[in-house]
């Protein structure tokens, strides 16, 4: 059975609060989880590894600065957004997905963690008018389809170590779909800052916008 500690582990130097947060994070989804089904039944006890700690590699590419704006398109329950939220409290994150009753959990789960830099709607990413630093999901769509539904999301003017652009979790061979793209990119194996077996085909796809 798993518990924060694994996330502990990579991330040290989290305040009080933010433990907290993570300590949290399985007994809400297993209540949530049993009214509406946003983690396949058989994944909730790996939770921290297959979800939470999947959604913060992320945060091992790109570190949020505080007043960044960032979209998680097709978030369902809330990956990798919340993760990302709980670690980057001074980052802004809009939660959005297509489907209302996932939206709902998300919402919840942010209520209760108290996490005030979360907003979430149900939305499609191609209506959203806001314009983000970054674009994060996990594995919604090929990359090509991806890119035309956020590419006009993203703000031009870029801060970060990386320029603006999409941070992309998936996993598997990706040069096929990553070739349809026809866009530079960069792949980041998240099996060079996390230990466990479920990471060893997991990547973190960068796509520069500008």
């Amino acid at each position: 059975m798993q518990d924060a500690s694994v996330i502990f582990h990579y991330f040290e130097g989290l305040t009080a609060p933010q433990r907290n947060q993570f300590d949290q994070l399985k007994p809400l989804y297993e209540v949530w989880n049993e009214k509406i089904n946003v983690i396949s039944r058989k994944d909730i006890d790996n939770i921290y590894v297959n979800h939470v700690l999947h959604s913060l590699g992320i945060a091992k590419v790109m570190p949020f600065k505080k007043g960044a704006q960032v979209m998680d398109v097709g978030t369902g329950g809330g990956f990798p957004g919340i993760p990302l939220a709980i670690l980057f409290p001074e980052t802004e994150f809009f939660l959005v997905d297509s489907i209302g009753k996932k939206i709902t959990v998300v919402k919840e789960v942010a209520s209760a963690l108290g996490l005030k830099n979360v907003r979430a709607e149900q939305i499609r990413a191609e209506q959203v008018k806001q314009k983000f630093d970054f674009v994060v999901s996990r594995a919604v769509t090929r990359m090509k389809e991806f890119y035309g539904w956020v590419n006009k999301s993203i703000k031009p003017a870029s801060t970060h170590d990386l320029d603006n652009g999409i941070l992309y979790l998936k996993g598997g061979d990706l040069e096929e779909e990553l070739g349809e793209l026809r866009k530079p990119y960069s792949l980041y194996d998240l099996q060079d800052y996390f230990k466990e077996e479920f990471f060893e085909t997991k990547k973190v796809v960068y796509v520069p916008i500008h």
